[in-house]
């Protein structure tokens, strides 16, 4: 044969395996009528691998063998994609229990930040909120959730995501692990200074002080003076207000210009963090399941079982409905060395049908889904 005739035997073949994957489909679409009139999951992970073991046994090599669990792990996922949907327009499945409201309750909310007057997180709370608003700060982010998960605040304003230094890992950890939810987000321009104490000159410091990230987003600028010893602080207010009271000439902070103000600092260099288009994301939390009716963005944690594939079926939800994801991010679970959870933002709201459709076939695929705010 040659390539043509090649060719157009395989153009034969496939016009058999498109009817035969469209009649099977249908097939697929009886099977849930019957799963949802008798209360069953959609998802039956002992019938899959009995299903993929029968298929791979009327193989006659090990590649094909390999070639056919495949094929046969994406019609399934497909399969069972469509039975989401049918599910989806009989209106059988559970709705998210978050309420859906006009506007944020802020009238005499009381905001809480980490760190100390001048902060960056400070700035992200009068920005989201006003100058005017009731405010009270804490030393760690932890402190922050707790307080809201109390009841004793009701927003928090906490750093997530530095596009120079990239997330901060401890409020991905933190979102998990309480019940608070994201309601909306700030964008605050990072322009870092090193201040030190009145009549201070760059050629006398000698100790640095800062938070890690700002220490990070500065590293070109420490790098060309190596004398400088860099100190890890819990906040680059904290750390200004330390270089203030301590009143030693070789000190200086890493902090905002506002921030050096605040403690009676001068600016010995201005701009030193290396990305001039240095922005670090807030996220506004709180302890009610609530979203805006224009929220435009899911927040969604999951763990996924250790098999083959488990992650790319669970991310193909996102494209058979015409979702896009726009972040994920994992972390390793600290109770179970070698496992991981993630962390995924996608467009939408959780009064779309779409949206949905994703939660749901996630709910199903995943272990230890959680929807952590749609904002």
């Amino acid at each position: 044969m040659d390539l043509k005739d090649c060719r157009d035997k395989i153009d034969e073949i496939d016009k058999k395996i498109v009817e035969l994957y469209e009649e099977r489909m249908s097939v697929s679409e009886q099977v849930a009528d019957y799963k949802l009139s008798n209360g069953m999951n959609v998802l039956d992970k002992g019938r899959e691998r009995a299903k993929l073991e029968a298929v791979k046994a009327l193989t006659h090599n090990d590649f094909n063998s390999k070639g056919i669990e495949e094929l046969y792990n994406h019609i399934m996922s497909i399969s069972r994609k469509r039975q989401y949907d049918i599910m989806e327009e009989r209106g059988m499945k559970s709705r998210p229990s978050f309420m859906c409201v006009d506007k944020l309750d802020t009238d005499k909310a009381r905001i809480v930040y980490q760190g100390t007057e001048g902060a960056y997180s400070e700035e992200a709370a009068i920005r989201y909120f006003g100058r005017d608003c009731d405010r009270v700060h804490v030393e760690t982010f932890r402190d922050a959730m707790s307080l809201i998960d109390e009841g004793l605040a009701d927003y928090a304003v906490l750093p997530i995501e530095n596009s120079s230094a990239g997330i901060v890992s401890e409020n991905y950890d933190l979102l998990n692990q309480f019940e608070n939810y994201i309601v909306g987000t700030q964008v605050i321009e990072i322009h870092h200074c090193l201040a030190a104490l009145k009549g201070g000159a760059l050629d006398d410091i000698t100790d640095v002080y800062s938070h890690n990230q700002a220490i990070m987003q500065s590293r070109d600028f420490l790098d060309m003076h190596r004398k400088m010893v860099v100190h890890t602080y819990e906040n680059t207010a904290l750390a200004a207000k330390k270089v203030a009271e301590d009143g030693l000439s070789n000190q200086a902070a890493i902090c905002s210009e506002y921030c050096a103000s605040l403690y009676g600092l001068d600016v010995l260099e201005r701009e030193i963090n290396y990305s001039s288009k240095n922005v670090t994301k807030f996220i506004v939390v709180t302890n009610q399941k609530i979203f805006l009716k224009d929220a435009d963005k899911v927040s969604i944690c999951f763990e996924i079982p250790d098999t083959t594939g488990s992650l790319y079926h669970v991310l193909s939800l996102f494209y058979y409905n015409d979702v896009n994801m726009s972040h994920i991010e994992s972390r390793p679970i600290p109770s179970r060395p070698g496992e991981y959870r993630f962390f995924v933002d996608f467009t939408g709201n959780l009064s779309e049908a779409s949206v949905r459709n994703v939660l749901h076939g996630l709910r199903e695929e995943t272990v230890n889904m959680k929807i952590l705010g749609n904002y």
